[in-house]
């Protein structure tokens, strides 16, 4: 007998005798489906908007939030950015129609993302409420490593696309045809791997900057 087949045989004998009853599955399953609400985490607001911006800042998601009436005005909100930090208008701009219509003046602008880029402009297809996380499917418009490769990167979220909770995007994109990558993130990149300390920034973007257009 080999090791793994020990071990296996240890673990079924330690968890002894067992038998599924298949219709209490089902009646479990459907009683969770009956009432959703029991089963999901009260929003951080009434509002969606609120909810969502309450979430991605709180200190696990560690992104920060700028509001702006009108997404014409994103250029002007990726400046102030910039200028707070210190950096130059220099930026790798995600090559979505949405984005390339908008007044860059005064911007050093990219179409596509250096593996050293500082700063990254992008377009979420939705927000969640829930969690704090921004949707992006890859397609022709969005490159999947402009999510990853910049040390900032600065996201527009329309209001309107914010969902309150993850099931409601797998809802809205049912019955569509499903994406090569749907990445879903969540504030900045982080990890505890050594040693227990949050390092940001380790596996992607070590600032994430969401700005919200009312319209």
């Amino acid at each position: 007998m080999s090791a793994r087949e020990t071990i296996l045989d240890a673990v079924r004998a330690a968890l002894g005798p067992r038998s599924a009853d298949a219709a209490q599955i089902r009646r479990d399953a459907a009683a969770l489906l009956d009432d959703p609400a029991s089963t999901r985490p009260a929003l951080l607001a009434t509002s969606l908007v609120d909810a969502f911006v309450a979430r991605v800042t709180t200190p696990k998601v560690a992104a920060t939030v700028d509001r702006i009436g009108h997404a014409d005005e994103l250029p002007a909100a990726v400046r102030r950015y910039l200028d707070a930090r210190g950096l130059a208008p220099s930026i790798a701009r995600q090559p979505a129609a949405a984005l390339r219509a908008l007044d860059w003046s005064g911007f050093e602008v990219r179409d596509t993302v250096a593996p050293d880029e500082t700063a990254a402009v992008g377009l979420a297809r939705w927000g969640i409420a829930e969690t704090g996380s921004l949707v992006f499917h890859s397609d022709a418009e969005t490159p999947v490593l402009a999510h990853f490769l910049p040390l900032h990167h600065v996201v527009l979220l329309h209001a309107g696309r914010i969902l309150a909770y993850l099931e409601d995007y797998a809802r809205a994109v049912e019955g569509a045809k499903p994406p090569r990558n749907a990445n879903l993130v969540t504030g900045a990149s982080g990890t505890t791997d050594i040693e227990g300390s949050l390092v940001l920034g380790a596996h992607g973007p070590r600032y994430l900057h969401v700005v919200i257009a009312a319209h």
